[in-house]
């Protein structure tokens, strides 16, 4: 089972196809959430929520190669509800010594990178903006996956992440 309309129409059958799926993309749709810098518990739920909406859209999917992307699009989905239901929370143990917290210049020096980060990375393009992300966030992931996921060529990753990386650095050079 090499292509993923093999996988999928096995999948579909019953057969061994739904753990090829998520062996294929396990880590692919564990990266989404964890790129939000959601919670492990809640990048847990996102997760198995997008493992179910496969399961419930598998005999709906119209083209299987095409699957990381509706894979990683379905974790981004439900990664910004549980962004919303949540709130932007961040949790402090309890038990963690004062002394390690970031000191408030430094929250603020932080925080001022992030976004004027964030401010450039949005007014990239959605291409970009999703190549970034995942280059960020997943870095372990092949050409092939990253261009499977985003419905790339696989020669065209390297390339692309090179313009959209310097297409960054000159808007970020634009906010200082």
């Amino acid at each position: 089972m090499d292509s993923n309309t093999e996988v999928v129409l096995a999948a579909r059958a019953g057969l061994s196809g739904w753990d090829a799926l998520v062996e294929r993309y396990s880590r692919l749709v564990w990266s989404v959430p964890r790129s939000f810098r959601l919670s492990h518990a809640d990048a847990a739920d996102v997760y198995q929520c997008t493992w179910l909406c496969l399961a419930e859209h598998l005999t709906r999917i119209r083209q299987p190669e095409s699957l990381g992307t509706w894979l990683v699009r379905t974790a981004t989905r439900q990664s910004i509800a549980v962004l919303r239901t949540r709130g932007r929370e961040v949790s402090i143990d309890r038990w963690e010594p004062v002394s390690v917290l970031p000191q408030p210049d430094e929250i603020v020096v932080t925080n001022d990178r992030q976004r004027r980060l964030w401010t450039a990375l949005m007014t990239l393009n959605e291409r970009c903006q999703r190549l970034l992300w995942i280059a960020a966030h997943s870095p372990e992931l092949s050409c092939a996956q990253v261009a499977d996921a985003l419905g790339m060529n696989v020669s065209s990753v390297s390339r692309t992440r090179t313009r959209c990386l310097t297409a960054l650095r000159r808007k970020l050079e634009g906010l200082r």
